[in-house]
């Protein structure tokens, strides 16, 4: 690991711990939660291509969204940045360009949150193909 990506590591670790204090430790759990939807759906193209899924839906329960959502704070964005350091990290390939759509679900499972993703539909298939 270089220099450059253990310090990213550190700040992105103090980033989390502070975003844990300030809005709890829902933030925390679903920037984890969307790393692991990405890595389980990550695909090996290549030794030197993975391919991850570029489209991600994050069902809030009522009380997750309003409460991470009650400072005007830009969840999705914050969630958008957290997994495109990841994917970065981890030398993924997006499928196309990278969306996170935060919404407010009345029928999460586990009262919570549910993660789950996607390649946009309009990313055809000729987008898994390495170049010549």
């Amino acid at each position: 690991m270089s220099a450059l990506s253990a310090l990213e590591q550190v700040l992105e670790n103090r980033w989390e711990a502070l975003w844990a204090r300030i809005t709890g430790k829902d933030q925390v759990e679903l920037v984890d939660a969307l790393r692991r939807e990405c890595d389980t759906n990550a695909v090996v193209c290549s030794e030197q291509r993975v391919i991850v899924p570029n489209a991600y839906d994050v069902e809030l329960a009522d009380s997750v969204h309003d409460q991470l959502t009650r400072h005007k704070s830009r969840v999705g964005q914050a969630l958008t940045d957290s997994l495109a350091r990841h994917a970065d990290r981890q030398g993924y390939e997006w499928a196309g360009p990278l969306a996170v759509r935060i919404v407010r679900s009345h029928s999460v499972p586990n009262g919570r949150y549910r993660v789950a993703s996607c390649v946009m539909p309009h990313v055809s298939a000729e987008g898994f193909r390495h170049p010549a």
